[in-house]
């Protein structure tokens, strides 16, 4: 069984700690493996979405939405333009997500759903400690695929 993930430093905007209305985890439109790991959008339609479920650790269904922003595209004088993942508030706050902690979110290619979990950042030191291995420098914020 073959499976991709990809994870994300969360930041203060992510997890709702900066005060403002949080609209969900940005996506970035540049990223097109992981616009592919997710489902397809399309374009021409007023922002289009897909609803996708997702197993936490405790083996619990959440349903997240993906979401293509795009009244830029459809409107005079639209400014949106952006993919996020929405319906996550209660889960980062659920998980005690904090800034700098990690989201995860996996598929096996023959399932039909997705797996998500924080990571944080105590939890990965803590690895980056017990692991023997070559020092790993952190380089990237962000969305990054796991290999």
């Amino acid at each position: 069984m073959s499976s991709q993930t990809f994870i994300k430093t969360l930041s203060a905007n992510d997890v709702g700690t900066t005060g403002g209305h949080m609209g969900g985890i940005l996506v970035p439109k540049g990223d097109g493996e992981l616009l592919a790991f997710l489902p397809k959008l399309d374009p021409s339609v007023l922002n289009p979405c897909a609803w996708i479920d997702c197993k936490t650790p405790e083996g619990d269904i959440l349903r997240l939405r993906f979401v293509y922003y795009n009244n830029r595209l459809h409107a005079p004088k639209g400014t949106r333009n952006e993919y996020r993942i929405t319906y996550l508030t209660k889960f980062l706050r659920d998980a005690g997500a904090k800034e700098g902690d990690t989201f995860e979110i996996t598929k096996d290619n023959d399932a039909d759903h997705y797996s998500i979990r924080v990571i944080t950042r105590e939890m990965a030191e803590q690895a980056l400690d017990d692991d023997d291995g070559p020092v790993r420098i952190k380089l990237a914020t962000g969305w990054r695929r796991v290999h």
